[in-house]
């Protein structure tokens, strides 16, 4: 879908629903609208739609697939008003209230006195959730590149080697094959290294800053992610690096052991498999996250591993085990016990699942593409537990 459609979209929107304008400055929002993510405020109304560039107008112009005559510099907030003219109105002016910083605010009040400021954030997460074909071909590129962290985490685990080393092997493979070398997640004061990676008993010290199993990290500073744990035979190792390239993102786990793998743990991750293959097939447009979760909930059930499936230990309990992805690591909808978002034609989701006793954790995590006509995983690493 073009820029210009994706912008009539959101146009006929204000149009039939309000608020009566949006100003916009998100650089993902910014990027999915207009093509590029130099510092920008983005004004549409029903009848008007302009780009607004604060600095890099010069790449601005060479990025955007809007027409140029949108793209104005400039930085002032009260000039931008006052050249968008009558596109604000008299309404509400729709803004992305969740994530805007205090300063922003209040710079909107003053630049707009007596205005009431509405969340617009909502109605652009659900038009986003819907991928076309061109954000598809980003993310399954996105997918390959987390593959090519597979190949390398296969390549160098090996006894006595760390986790931190093994995750640069990762990271490294994973930048040579086009990640950009960050991520995005809509979350203030959010921090896992580049992504959690743990081994043997770090498996089941799950950290508070990222709902998961997360790794121990090299301090308290960022307590999550890989650590100098020397890995050895025997252990399990888990690996949930994610990517983003061309502004998409993929989240990926697997799971290795060094050596073959205590029965024990295969029997755990041949259940979680199980669930995961029932989801990736039964999904479809319209399901609310809620169900999904149910779905995984009973399936734990049936094979007698409600005990093991999402636990922390100590009666502790994941109640996420997937989300949507996209421009963001983690978008609507979120499979929950208590989200009533639908899934869309065209969602795609990553099922993020685990199993933890008190002895051994396995995870496993794929992006699946959801059509009426049947879905697809889109990544690509072999779904097996892998013994090295």
């Amino acid at each position: 879908m073009s820029s210009r459609l994706r912008i009539e979209s959101l146009q006929a929107l204000l149009r039939n629903r309000g608020p009566g304008s949006a100003l916009l400055c998100y650089s993902r929002n910014i990027l999915y609208y207009t093509g590029t993510a130099q510092p920008s405020w983005l004004v549409v109304s029903p009848d008007y739609y302009g780009l607004f560039v604060r600095s890099g107008l010069d790449f601005a112009l060479r990025e955007v697939n809007i027409p140029s005559e949108r793209v104005t510099g400039e930085r002032k907030l009260e000039r931008i008003r006052d050249l968008a003219g009558e596109a604000f109105g008299s309404e509400p002016i729709g803004v992305e209230l969740d994530i805007l910083t205090a300063e922003q605010y209040l710079l909107l009040r003053r630049t707009f006195p007596g205005r009431e400021f509405v969340n617009v954030s909502g109605a652009v997460l659900e038009q986003r959730k819907s991928k076309d074909e061109s954000e598809i071909e980003r993310i399954e590129a996105a997918c390959d590149a987390v593959h090519a962290g597979h190949l390398a985490a296969v390549a160098a685990l090996r006894e006595g080697i760390s986790e931190l080393e093994l995750a640069a092997a990762v990271e490294n493979a994973h930048r040579l094959a086009g990640h950009e070398g960050t991520f995005f997640i809509r979350q203030p004061d959010f921090f896992m290294s580049r992504g959690p990676l743990a081994s043997g008993p770090n498996l089941l010290r799950p950290s508070g800053v990222v709902y998961t199993i997360t790794g121990v990290g090299l301090s308290p500073s960022v307590p999550a992610g890989p650590s100098k744990r020397l890995i050895a035979r025997g252990d399990l190792v888990m690996v949930d690096i994610p990517t983003l390239v061309d502004g998409y993102h993929a989240d990926q786990t697997r799971t290795y052991c060094l050596g073959r793998a205590a029965a024990e743990a295969r029997e755990m991750y041949g259940g979680l498999k199980q669930i995961a293959d029932r989801l990736a097939g039964s999904m479809r447009p319209g399901m609310t996250g809620r169900r999904v979760y149910s779905m995984a909930e009973e399936a734990a059930k049936e094979l007698g591993m409600q005990n093991e499936f999402q636990s922390f230990g100590r009666g502790r309990k994941a109640r996420i085990i997937g989300h949507g992805i996209g421009l963001e690591l983690n978008e609507p909808p979120v499979l929950s016990d208590s989200d009533n978002t639908e899934l869309s034609e065209n969602s795609v989701i990553a099922i993020d699942m685990h199993m933890m006793n008190d002895k051994c954790a396995v995870k496993l995590e794929d992006m699946v593409l959801v059509r009426s006509k049947g879905n697809r995983i889109l990544t690509k690493s072999p779904r097996e537990l892998i013994e090295v």
